[in-house]
């Protein structure tokens, strides 16, 4: 396994090839392993991943509190190999409902101050809003994080699931390392608008949900039982006909991997991958087995013909459902 390394944007941190989506670990899966979240972690840390990316909604601070417990016990070396990307803004209650986005200045500048206290860190690496405050502007939203890395709080500035007008306005307003944006086989939207336009301004991609949150993994069956806080069991693409249909592509697609004697989700993250080298997948393992076979896609190497057979196999708007409940999908710019 080879873990090369990638820059967010032109002028921000170099990561490894692949970074690590904690979010599972605290939030919207089911139950989650404490220990085995710790030490997922820190065999990821160990095989040479620096990016962990996480939102301090995410189990309303539950998973920054993780993350924190894990850089702590985690070597010295491996710890300060750690940069940590970090979502804010989404507004919770004590029931798990969701209140809209803040991005006041004020607002970036509390959520940033208990960031930091969970963490445990002196500096958060990339801080960035999760959803656009369609009440604040832009401008002012980045303006508050610019203030934050004058002053060594913050390295750099993100964006989140925004459209190709707020990046540029963002970007003209100080500069942005890096977008982060649901990206995979089934999920192909920015590559009309979006993608063009943070490769024209020197934007990277952490792109997430690169096995649909584990539709196209291999290892989700139609027969499957979702726990009551599992956010797929909301999800329209795992719903009745949209998730047999989801399903049939997956099982296109395994016949390639079978081909290549790799397993599906290797298949799937290996053309995130391919896809540029502006483009950092995160891959959401909330184990190290997980873990171990998403770190393997880094060896699958996709020639013309493997990438045509994909193409063919699952093409673009295949999947069968909107990627989020429709509530959700109108708070994402498209």
């Amino acid at each position: 396994m080879t873990l090369h390394t990638r820059t967010l944007g032109s002028a921000g941190p170099q990561v490894s090839a692949l970074g690590l989506g904690c979010m599972g670990m605290s939030a919207l899966y089911g139950d989650a392993d404490r220990a085995e979240s710790i030490a997922t972690i820190h065999a990821a840390l160990e095989a040479g991943v620096t990016l962990l990316d996480t939102g301090d909604f995410y189990g309303m601070g539950h998973n920054e509190l993780l993350i924190g417990e894990a850089l702590r016990s985690a070597p010295a070396a491996r710890r300060e190999q750690a940069l940590v990307s970090v979502k804010f803004g989404a507004l919770r209650d004590p029931d798990g409902g969701w209140s809209g986005y803040d991005g006041r200045p004020a607002a970036v500048k509390n959520f940033a101050a208990y960031s930091l206290q969970r963490l445990g860190v002196d500096h958060i690496d990339v801080y960035r809003i999760a959803r656009l405050d369609p009440d604040v502007p832009i401008e002012e939203t980045v303006g508050a994080i610019a203030e934050l890395v004058e002053k060594g709080h913050v390295r750099h500035i993100g964006l989140s699931e925004v459209g190709a007008e707020t990046i540029r306005r963002a970007a003209a307003t100080a500069p942005i390392s890096d977008l982060q944006i649901e990206y995979s086989l089934i999920s192909r939207g920015i590559e009309t608008e979006i993608l063009p336009t943070t490769r024209e301004l020197g934007i990277s991609v952490t792109a997430y949900g690169v096995l649909s949150r584990g539709l196209i993994s291999g290892h989700f069956t139609p027969g499957r039982q979702l726990a009551a806080n599992d956010y797929r069991a909301l999800s329209p693409r795992f719903q009745g006909e949209n998730l047999q249909h989801n399903l049939n592509l997956v099982e296109a697609l395994r016949k390639i991997a079978e081909q290549k004697g790799v397993s599906v989700a290797q298949i799937a993250i290996a053309w995130v991958l391919s896809r540029g080298e502006d483009i950092v997948p995160l891959v959401g393992a909330r184990t190290r087995e997980r873990l171990a076979e998403s770190l393997g896609a880094l060896d699958v190497t996709l020639d013309a013909a493997d990438l045509a057979a994909i193409e063919e196999a699952v093409p673009p708007g295949a999947a069968a459902g909107d990627r989020y409940p429709a509530a959700q999908m109108a708070q994402v710019e498209r």
